[in-house]
């Protein structure tokens, strides 16, 4: 596996199970990113951590020591929820990757070379135009989609080299596109790499995104499950039970051990 030349850390996290996640505002997390991104060498890798992600962690030793020693941002209302069980206090913001790339590549005033990997090929074209919409000042490529044997990557690898890009978004979905990166994705490749999960088929709009109330009110899961049940009704109807049972008998482990 290949090792993650991170540069640096968040100033300050909270534990979720054991872990730490980053707890930074809006505002702290697109300033480092950002200027993560312009630095002249190494790299940083983000992941985003929500309940779902939190479950497979639990059950999966290499996605967990992917995770570790990388930036990783909370993702929904599951990580406030375990944050005020384990901390007292949620996170400082809801930093999901959905709405957290676009506002970086608007926040990132100066162009970047943007590189994107996964989705079908169709998605892929889709989403990279939208972003080309969205933020007309970076230079989006299109390195490959995601149908390519991942146990031989050398030729995306070589294509990804040549293309010298600033910043990689990588959609393979949860925990393939961790490991993935975690495996093939050297310091020489980009600056920041992202694991971007679902974000190429929001952009493309063959998933359309909960509308703005819904998102307000933390609700936007239930909205994925009613437009896609087939998909993710384990993730939602079972997972999430799953994930509250978790934090509970985590608290009550972490006391008996306080009290011993």
């Amino acid at each position: 596996m290949t090792s993650a030349a991170t540069k640096t850390t968040c100033s300050q996290h909270r534990t979720v199970f054991g872990f730490p996640v980053c707890d930074m505002s809006w505002q702290e997390a697109l300033a480092l990113v950002s200027d993560l991104a312009s630095s002249p060498s190494g790299q940083t890798q983000i992941f985003f951590l929500n309940a779902n992600n939190a479950n497979i962690m639990l059950a999966d030793e290499e996605y967990r020591r992917v995770l570790e020693g990388r930036l990783v941002l909370p993702d929904g209302i599951g990580m406030d929820i375990a944050s005020k069980s384990f901390n007292g206090v949620p996170f400082a913001a809801n930093l999901n990757g959905t709405d957290f790339v676009p506002a970086l590549l608007t926040y990132m005033a100066v162009g970047k070379r943007v590189g994107l990997i996964g989705g079908h090929p169709d998605v892929l074209s889709k989403a990279a135009a939208r972003l080309r919409e969205h933020s007309p000042w970076h230079e989006i490529i299109e390195i490959a989609d995601g149908f390519f044997d991942k146990n031989d990557s050398a030729a995306v690898l070589e294509k990804l080299a040549a293309a010298k890009v600033d910043v990689l978004l990588v959609a393979m979905g949860t925990p393939l596109q961790e490991k993935w990166i975690g495996r093939n994705i050297a310091p020489e490749h980009a600056r920041v790499v992202i694991g971007v999960g679902a974000l190429f088929d929001f952009l493309a709009g063959r998933v359309p995104r909960a509308p703005e109330w819904v998102r307000r009110l933390r609700w936007e899961w239930a909205y994925r499950l009613w437009i896609e049940p087939k998909r993710l009704w384990y993730r939602y109807v079972v997972g999430i039970p799953v994930f509250l049972l978790r934090v509970m008998q985590h608290k009550i482990a972490g006391r008996r051990d306080h009290r011993s």
